[in-house]
């Protein structure tokens, strides 16, 4: 849900899946092989912490270069 309000430095897993380039699945497939950890929200509607996502695009761009 874009419209939900929540705190600086957290995206929701609309905004992480549409960062990482992947579907809410594939978001929820990252945090179920400990890839990615929820940082706040509710259970149906998380948040994840920006640096976290960050982190996750570096070491995909480090692949990628590699």
């Amino acid at each position: 849900m874009e419209s939900q309000f929540i705190r600086p430095g957290h995206l929701t897993a609309h905004q992480v899946a549409k960062q990482l380039g992947i579907s809410l699945g594939g978001v929820r497939l990252l945090v179920h092989r400990g890839q990615l950890k929820r940082s706040g929200g509710t259970p149906r509607q998380p948040w994840y912490a920006v640096d976290d996502v960050a982190g996750l695009l570096a070491k995909r761009a480090e692949r990628a270069a590699a």
